[in-house]
Parts: structure tokens; sequence; C-alpha cells
């Protein structure tokens, strides 16, 4: 194996790990496939990804997308505890934000290195920090530890700093909550991509003490 080559392939196994769960799942055929839409390309994990040309971008492999640069007024609340070390959203959510937020195009990624403006803008139905607010959607961005739960006793203990509940992969980023927290981009096994089903408030319950 040529050994100039070996970073790249290993990124893309990793990538082909990340794409799919234990049980198979796929992005294809979900709201995530964009590659039927006539963009220039067939090429299912290209609107967010590629193996050459990529930009650097912390917490994403070969990132191939236009990234938002949205300063969002974060959500805040008298019972919410949170609010002390929450921040703007963290790299993994910005990734998200870069099509949900509405300023820039969805089909805004790169196709033979080139970076295209885009003219596909996320609707309203899908669009999560609309005029650059997160006020009213699920809190993200702040740290949930130890201290937080002693804070506000209703929320469940985290296993470590990586993890609310390791068992049921329900991850933290840099010891932060963010939206790849509940949500997980290739897999849509549960509706919106949720991590686990929300059946009975299942997902829900993995935080918060009811």
């Amino acid at each position: 194996m040529n050994a100039s080559k070996s970073p790249i392939i290993v990124a893309l196994v990793l990538l082909a790990v990340a794409a799919g769960s234990a049980s198979g799942a796929t992005i294809t055929g979900t709201p995530h496939d964009l590659s039927t839409k006539g963009w220039g390309t067939t090429e299912l994990c290209k609107f967010c990804h590629t193996p050459h040309l990529a930009q650097a971008v912390q917490g994403a492999p070969l990132w191939n997308h236009q990234t938002t640069a949205a300063s969002y007024t974060m959500y805040s609340s008298a019972t919410f505890q949170g609010a002390v070390t929450q921040t703007q959203p963290g790299p993994t959510s910005k990734l998200c934000l870069s099509c949900h937020d509405g300023t820039v195009a969805v089909d805004s990624f790169a196709n033979s290195g080139t970076l295209r403006a885009g003219s596909v803008f996320m609707t309203s139905t899908n669009r999560v920090g609309s005029g650059n607010s997160l006020t009213s959607d699920h809190p993200i961005a702040f740290t949930y530890n130890a201290a937080l739960v002693a804070a506000d006793t209703h929320l469940v203990s985290p296993a470590s700093t990586n993890w609310v509940d390791a068992a049921s992969s329900i991850p933290l980023y840099g010891g932060k909550m963010e939206c790849a927290s509940c949500h997980a981009t290739h897999d849509n096994t549960y509706a919106k991509f949720l991590r686990i089903s929300n059946a009975g408030s299942a997902l829900c319950l993995k935080c918060h003490l009811k």
C-alpha cells in the first residue's frame, strides 16, 4: 500500500462505518438522500463529504458543504440551569445548521472541487434556527455534567463526559449536549433521525426524570 494514500483510505473506512449502524442503517431513500435532486451528481455522500479537496472543518470528516457563519440567539428560560455554560452551537451542531438554519443553501456543496453557492434553501417545515434564533428549540451547546444535575435534580446523571447514556448511544460532544446527541445523521430508523424511538417519551427519559 502506498503510504501517502493510507490516511485517505483510513478516513474513507471510518466514514463508511459512521454512515451505517449495527443494523445496517443507511441514508438511502431518507430526507438526507439528495442524490436524486438533479444537483450535478448522484453520489450519495458527496453533498456532505468528499475523499478529495475536502474542507478542514472541526468535527466533520472530509467535509464538502458550505458551513454556516450565523451567530445565534440561544435558548433561555428561568428554569434552564444549563444557561451558565451555554455557548454558541458546537462544531457538530453547526454542521446540521449549515442546512437547517436556512442561511446556507442545501445544494451549496463542492462538485469537482468547486464550492457552489446553491439556490435551494431549507423550507420552514424543517428549519431550525430561523432568523438566527434557537430560542424555541431544545437547548444545545450546554455542559451536561454532575454540576448541572446537582442544580437540576430532574436530570439523569451522565455516564461520562462522552455519554449521557452509553448503552443507548446518547453522546455528548466535548461534554456538551448538541444536535447529534439526539439525532443520528446517517440513521433514519426512527422518525427525524432520532437515535432511539421516542415512543412513550423514551428518548426524553434518557435525560429527564419524570
